[in-house]
């Protein structure tokens, strides 16, 4: 592993390849916070591929990816004079120091080497109120409270979420935020009878063929299931893009054998299909064995 003197080189490095590039390059010269927005999220999905995957090397590749594009929005805005990648790295460091007052006394905000607890400078404030924090659930709940009290923090304890975000993940965030400031089951267990209820109010609505009444009870239903997954500590996401990736596999292996077959998946019935996809899936377990 390299020194952080070797680290900060790198980074150093890369800056002043941007800086070059900017100046020299066409497609640089013309880039702006708006066309590199689909880049971005381009990017960022592609490294959370490379996580899902495990994959060592796609993740070193992805996150210097994702690393330069934040370093190409704070290029743009520090031709804007607005800011550069400093004011980005301070503001970024001194609101983790804000928000961890277990681990830093608040007079390390703006320190330029801050110190971490028990340091306390000479005269300083009483730190109380977050102070402690002996699990990470006690670190999450003060978290959220932190944030509202912070000067540019949020206004409200869900404004946080990213309208943006992918439904599933947004119903997850949400979940948990409002968790953290105590709106939860208090026994995990209870949550089943509510997945129970709006399951029986979504096949009711079903049954009664009102498209509009099942699209709103479909989604408390899934919203209900995501709810059971976080109270399990499972990752909604994480588990269905599983299940995304385990169906392309098996799906695929019914695909090759209708290719070797010479017969066009139209042609062959429900019941081969059935038949090569537990194939599959046999073929998965012995594997794994």
């Amino acid at each position: 592993m390299h020194t952080r003197e070797e680290q900060m080189k790198a980074f150093g490095r890369l800056l002043d390849v941007l800086d070059q590039l900017r100046e020299k390059c066409p497609w640089d010269k013309k880039q702006t916070n708006e066309s590199l927005r689909p880049n971005t999220i381009e990017e960022t999905f592609e490294l959370c591929d490379a996580i899902m995957k495990d994959d060592t090397k796609e993740i070193k590749k992805e996150l210097g990816d994702v690393l330069m594009h934040t370093c190409f929005y704070a290029m743009i805005a520090r031709e804007k004079e607005q800011f550069d990648i400093a004011d980005v790295l301070n503001a970024e460091t001194d609101k983790l120091i804000f928000r961890h007052p277990h681990v830093y006394h608040p007079s390390q905000v703006g320190a330029e080497e801050p110190k971490p607890l028990p340091f306390v400078p000479e005269n300083a404030a009483d730190n109380d109120e977050f102070s402690k924090a002996d699990t990470s659930d006690q670190v999450l709940k003060n978290w959220e409270q932190i944030k509202l009290k912070e000067k540019d923090g949020n206004k409200t304890v869900l404004s946080g979420v990213p309208s943006s975000l992918p439904s599933l993940i947004k119903a997850y965030r949400i979940q948990d935020k409002a968790r953290n400031v105590g709106f939860d089951w208090q026994k995990k267990e209870d949550v089943w009878e509510k997945v129970h209820e709006e399951l029986k109010e979504l096949e009711d609505e079903l049954a009664r063929e009102d498209k509009e009444a099942s699209t709103n009870e479909l989604g408390d239903f899934l919203f209900s299931v995501i709810n059971a997954a976080r109270l399990y500590h499972l990752n909604p996401d994480n588990a269905l893009e599983r299940t995304n990736a385990k169906f392309i596999r098996r799906f695929n292996y019914i695909e090759q054998h209708s290719i070797r077959a010479g017969r066009p998946l139209t042609e062959m019935t429900l019941e081969e299909m059935d038949k090569l996809w537990n194939e599959a899936k046999q073929n998965e377990r012995l594997n794994k064995d």
